[in-house]
């Protein structure tokens, strides 16, 4: 359930040492998530960050507002230096029980025993807030799942330093959209191919999705990732309250796929906006049940998403595989013609909470 509050120690005071063992006049602080010039410094550093791990940024100011206008399930810290600019800074999320997603940025121009300081800051206050979210859950054990660059060799000695271990890679993938792509499908709104019926998630009479059709979509994407890496149960005011955060979240880029009549497949999609040419598509999340695969499930939403980008004049569809994926999608996707862009990885630490 989503609380009213957050379960996250907010001031950074009480979740760190008295000496945190920064520079002389350096601090952590909370930030001020209201004030444009924090919102534009963050993102600034999260570009930065961006450019010397993958080699380009993407990062934009609604990426930043996420993280610190999430104040039921998120927290937010700082690192200021002594003429108050910021740093450093770290972002947790309350994702699901036993699982929480954790933000690490060092600004990339300090002197590396500096930044190595301000690391070390940034890893003891997300150890403080998984014990004090960890409590509130009632768990004995709560995870800290943080991702890297599989390029980004500061960031990996940072993350061993501070007990973490990489514990999976993912491939982060796109495929050009061309305009006759169109055709794929009859109607992205409402097709069927062999039995199974692809449609949009309904919508109510005031413009709200229907909820039962919500619920199906939470259903078939729990059920069809029980046997995934790192599953973890979400609610579905979890799961619904998550999504809507994400800044390409639209309620018409929602799919069910139906065999005999039952939800079987779910493919949830965003935008991805673009500041120079066209935007594009992005495939969030994809699960077809054990029971329907076979069928022609997934590669019937893919082509529903590819079609309907080509109908919005989009130029491109993305998508992020595990690597060792259990179903074997990556196959599926690369005979489809995705190509991977950049590789990440997941690090995880798992801390007690007594």
């Amino acid at each position: 359930m989503i609380p009213e509050d957050n379960r996250f120690e907010s001031d950074p005071a009480e979740a760190l040492p008295e000496d945190p063992g920064l520079p002389a006049g350096w601090q952590a602080d909370s930030v001020d998530g209201d004030a444009p010039a924090e919102v534009e410094r963050l993102t600034e550093l999260l570009r930065a960050h961006e450019r010397a791990a993958r080699g380009w940024a993407s990062g934009s100011e609604e990426d930043v507002l996420v993280e610190v206008h999430g104040l039921e399930t998120r927290e937010n810290v700082v690192v200021r230096d002594d003429t108050g600019t910021i740093r450093a800074w770290g972002s947790v999320h309350d994702r699901a029980e036993g699982r929480m997603l954790y933000v690490h940025i060092v600004d990339r121009t300090l002197a590396d025993d500096v930044a190595t300081r301000c690391s070390d800051v940034l890893f003891a206050w997300a150890e403080a807030q998984a014990r004090q979210v960890g409590a509130e859950r009632g768990l004995e054990v709560q995870q800290i799942d943080t991702g890297a660059f599989a390029d980004d060799e500061r960031q990996h000695a940072w993350l061993e330093r501070a007990g973490f271990t990489c514990v999976r890679t993912w491939w982060q993938m796109s495929r050009s959209v061309e305009p006759e792509e169109v055709e794929l499908v009859a109607y992205p709104e409402a097709w069927s191919r062999d039995g199974v019926e692809f449609r949009l998630v309904r919508r109510e009479a005031g413009g709200l999705p229907d909820e039962a059709d919500l619920r199906a979509v939470h259903e078939v994407l729990e059920g069809a990732f029980t046997d995934h890496f790192n599953s973890a149960e979400e609610t579905f005011q979890e799961f619904i309250h998550r999504l809507r955060e994400d800044p390409g979240h639209r309620w018409d880029h929602w799919w069910l796929a139906l065999v005999d009549g039952e939800p079987a497949g779910a493919l949830v999609g965003t935008v991805s906006e673009s500041s120079q040419g066209p935007d594009g598509s992005y495939v969030s999340y994809l699960g077809v049940l054990d029971t329907a695969r076979g069928r022609g499930v997934a590669k019937g939403l893919l082509h529903t998403i590819i079609a309907d980008a080509a109908a919005r004049g989009r130029d491109r569809v993305g998508l992020e595989v595990d690597a060792d994926s259990p179903t074997g999608a990556d196959g599926l996707y690369t005979a489809m013609g995705w190509g991977t862009k950049y590789v990440t990885e997941s690090w995880h630490r798992e801390v007690p909470v007594s």
